[in-house]
């Protein structure tokens, strides 16, 4: 009976000594999936290498419109602001 009443604790101790394992940042260099800004970028890339610019400027749009603090939202801002396309 006294180890019924004691579990409830012993469950509750073990777990507020549980490190957390969402604390820290992740170093972006190091992440194993890619973000959604920089497959949005890719596919930009993808259109440019098919000349196909209108859906590139499109994609590259969306992007920074969904994304907009993303690194690869500066590089498609710093692409659609050259005179011609890469």
């Amino acid at each position: 009976m006294l180890l019924r009443s004691l579990t409830p604790l012993l469950l509750l101790a073990s777990t507020a000594t549980a490190p957390f394992q969402c604390a820290k940042t992740s170093d972006p260099n190091l992440r194993m999936e890619e973000d959604p800004s920089q497959v949005l970028y890719d596919l930009a890339d993808a259109f440019h290498k098919k000349n196909d610019e209108h859906a590139r400027a499109e994609t590259l749009h969306f992007l920074i419109a969904k994304y907009p603090s993303s690194r690869y939202a500066e590089m498609a801002r710093q692409d659609l602001a050259e005179p011609a396309a890469k």
